[in-house]
């Protein structure tokens, strides 16, 4: 765990995953599904940004930034997907301009960018903060015509000017790398069966039955078990 926080971006939805597999429980104690397998289950993936495969500038250098998508992520499973970026922070109020851009193919009057989101937001000065943007639509897009996925550009400038995007963390910005965050759904795979009969200590039930069974690891002594702790 303490290696994971280290390597992740200290942003809210990550540690929000790190502490939920500290209190994981199991929910199907309904006991009217046999196993794993009859649950649509859905997964988060956290995708860092990395080298892209195709040799992309605009006025003279790379822009922030580009994915590369797991075979598990297809379009017509993602269910949420978010970029996450860091905004460093501001001495006084200021109004800050959020604009992400898609980049294209170089058109014949040159443009290389299509909007994809724009924002504006009010910052009080204080810390910088993780700002969220739904970027479903462009990431299903991606996964349908892979050869259209050229990265992205992330801008955030004050009314100065000055950008507050960390896209290429600096000094003492470690961990505070823009991400994305993806849910995809998986359907059962198979169909559901018929009700097993659940029972207690008490039940006068003759046929074969279910009965509960709580198990404390800690009771046992077994410290080396992360989650769940019963």
């Amino acid at each position: 765990r303490d290696v994971i926080k280290q390597l992740l971006p200290k942003a809210p939805p990550l540690q929000e995953l790190i502490d939920q597999y500290d209190v994981q429980r199991d929910d199907s104690s309904d006991g009217s599904l046999e196993d794993d397998d009859y649950h649509a289950t859905t997964e988060t993936i956290i995708t860092m940004p990395t080298e892209s495969d195709f040799l992309v500038q605009m006025e003279g250098k790379p822009k922030c930034c580009f994915f590369k998508f797991s075979s598990k992520i297809q379009y017509n499973k993602v269910v949420k997907a978010q970029l996450w970026i860091y905004l460093r922070q501001v001495q006084k109020p200021t109004t800050v301009f959020v604009q992400i851009l898609r980049l294209i193919k170089p058109m014949k009057d040159g443009t290389r960018y299509t909007g994809i989101r724009s924002l504006k937001l009010d910052m009080n000065p204080g810390t910088g903060i993780w700002q969220s943007i739904d970027v479903k639509t462009v990431l299903q897009n991606w996964l349908k015509q892979p050869e259209s996925n050229l990265g992205i550009e992330i801008k955030a400038f004050d009314e100065n000017g000055r950008n507050l995007a960390v896209t290429f963390p600096g000094p003492g910005e470690d961990g505070l790398n823009p991400f994305l965050e993806v849910r995809v759904t998986d359907t059962p795979k198979r169909s559901r069966r018929d009700f097993g009969l659940d029972c207690d200590e008490h039940s006068t039930e003759s046929r074969c039955c279910r009965y509960p069974l709580t198990v404390d690891f800690e009771a046992f002594g077994w410290d080396w078990i992360i989650a769940p702790k019963r």
